[in-house]
């Protein structure tokens, strides 16, 4: 069996480090403690590279990295990656950019509450003045507040959401959600910004782009409450930092809690010296938590891109993912899932490839038909598929590429897509959705029922319903010391479907024997 080479440059958790060291078809290389010139000569046998801060993905790294198909930033940020220059070279450039979601959400709550009791000042008077003046320290309350939440993506809606639980009155604003986003969760939508000036505490979680910078200057301080209370814990730069200096020390903003500039280390910043400012020193992703789920992230989404599956939240592809809605990334990446399951069920020849889409998502179908191409595609060609060649590569090889919108949704889900694979053998349709917090699920095999994961080793039986089916494949896994994970089964008028997820990865023979049942009508394996 081939191995893909994975080599982590930086330090990350260990719980990552030990996916990578027991995923049976990876070489893992460990280069995070040699020196940064000795790592030019490890990385040229490299297919994906984890990286964090520590190293600059520059033009040296680039050219070093002759084989680098892709790379993960283990983390949000990704200014040390020279993205042209990955793109240049057709190198897909990742981050991780949900890992630290939890912990930016309870930092910005930290900084909310800070700043309304003014606690890190109490603290000091007490702790390092030693000075007992309770009279000294009286705050505000959240309770009954107005808090403005400007962006409503992963962080934003969890900080509405813990802030609604504090009694507060909640609005947000975010050109970008269908509204029902968040009035679903009790909270205010607005499209008119003036709503968010007007509130008693504003928060921001939006990215930093042309749109975003500055998002906050004089011109809408001075339409703001005097006495308001401004949180971020997103970006430098959304507030315009001069504006936000001049009006902290004038008193128009009463407190802000600050954890991000536009410049950092911010260390000599004229905003650590005003008396009504609560500053961290970017520590948004700095939990133990979080660490680990970045770790655990950036080794799957390796291996999922060294095997050519998916590349979760690319910087580089075609489609600029910045520009889309939140919700539609995961349908993307699920798109591209279900369409790799799909060639590996049936590996004949694939005349056609056809995507169909209900609900909003339906809008994004150009966008699902290069993923699913890419998916399908890359069974039977491999890394030489990519999304920049795909549409070719189908033309070469004679194969249609359809999509069709469903006007009216009455799949049951919000949204739903579908991929339909024609073969020279046959017909395989799946279909899949995304639930609350981007759980990828597939609902559908081949007009068969089923809540899956797509995610594992599977094997696909197509079999006549009659007793003792899983009793015969179960013992016959068992023999072959094939351990099952999950058996998922759905019936039909045609006979039965059955999804099993087992440990270890099947060899022929056990296809073969699995084909041989009296039952059995249909057999595949499938790796995701």
């Amino acid at each position: 069996m081939s191995k893909h080479t994975i080599v982590v440059c930086d330090h990350i958790h260990e719980d990552g480090l030990n996916i990578l060291q027991n995923t049976e078809d990876i070489n893992y290389v460990y280069a995070a403690d040699i020196d940064k010139t000795e790592l030019l000569n490890v990385i040229k046998d490299a297919d994906v590279a984890i990286t964090r801060s520590s190293t600059d993905v520059d033009e040296k790294f680039l050219n070093a990295a002759i084989n680098l198909k892709a790379i993960i930033r283990a983390g949000v940020g990704y200014d040390n990656v020279d993205m042209e220059g990955c793109s240049k070279r057709g190198i897909i450039a990742m981050n991780v950019p949900t890992a630290n979601t939890i912990a930016a959400v309870e930092l910005t709550m930290t900084h909310m509450l800070s700043c309304m009791r003014k606690f890190p000042y109490a603290h000091n008077q007490l702790k390092q003045d030693r000075i007992w003046k309770r009279e000294d320290w009286y705050g505000n309350e959240l309770y009954g507040k107005k808090l403005g939440v400007i962006g409503f993506g992963n962080i934003g809606h969890r900080v509405a959401l813990r802030a609604k639980s504090f009694e507060m009155d909640v609005v947000t604003y975010d050109p970008y959600i269908p509204s029902t986003k968040a009035t679903d969760l009790g909270i205010k939508y607005t499209n008119n910004f003036q709503d968010i000036l007007d509130c008693d505490l504003i928060t921001i979680h939006t990215p930093k782009n042309q749109e975003t910078l500055d998002m906050i200057g004089e011109e809408e301080i001075a339409k703001m409450k005097d006495g308001v209370v401004l949180i971020n814990c997103a970006r430098g730069g959304l507030y315009n930092e001069d504006a936000l200096f001049n009006n902290l020390k004038s008193g128009k903003i009463a407190m802000a809690g600050i954890d991000v500039f536009i410049k950092e280390p911010a260390i000599d910043h004229p905003l650590l010296d005003l008396p009504n400012i609560t500053v961290t020193a970017h520590l948004g992703a700095n939990t133990k938590e979080s660490q680990k789920q970045i770790a655990i992230q950036a080794a799957e989404n390796a291996i999922e891109s060294a095997r050519g599956i998916a590349y979760p939240n690319a910087l580089n592809l075609p489609i600029d993912e910045s520009k889309i809605p939140a919700f539609v990334k995961p349908y993307i990446e699920l798109t591209q899932k279900m369409a790799f399951l799909s060639a590996q069920i049936d590996k004949s020849a694939i005349r056609s490839i056809s995507v169909c889409a209900q609900g909003e998502i339906s809008e994004y179908l150009d966008s699902l038909n290069t993923f699913a191409t890419v998916g399908a595609l890359t069974v039977s060609s491999g890394d030489e598929v990519n999304y920049v060649n795909s549409k070719f590569w189908a033309e070469e090889k004679g194969i249609t590429i359809d999509s069709c919108e469903v006007t009216h949704n009455t799949s049951g889900y919000s949204n739903k897509v579908t991929v339909k694979i024609t073969t020279e053998k046959g017909v395989n349709t799946i279909s899949g959705t995304v639930f609350d917090e981007n759980v990828q699920r597939i609902v559908e095999i081949n007009n068969f029922v089923f809540d899956i994961e797509p995610k594992g080793k599977m094997i696909i039986m197509r079999n006549n319903d009659i007793p003792g089916v899983i009793g015969e494949v179960g013992k016959l896994l068992g023999d072959d010391n094939i351990n099952i994970a999950d058996f998922r089964l759905s019936r039909g008028k045609d006979g039965a479907l059955a999804v099993i997820l087992v440990d270890e990865k099947i060899c022929s023979n056990t296809v073969k024997r699995l084909e041989n049942l009296e039952a059995a009508i249909s057999v595949a394996y499938a790796e995701i």
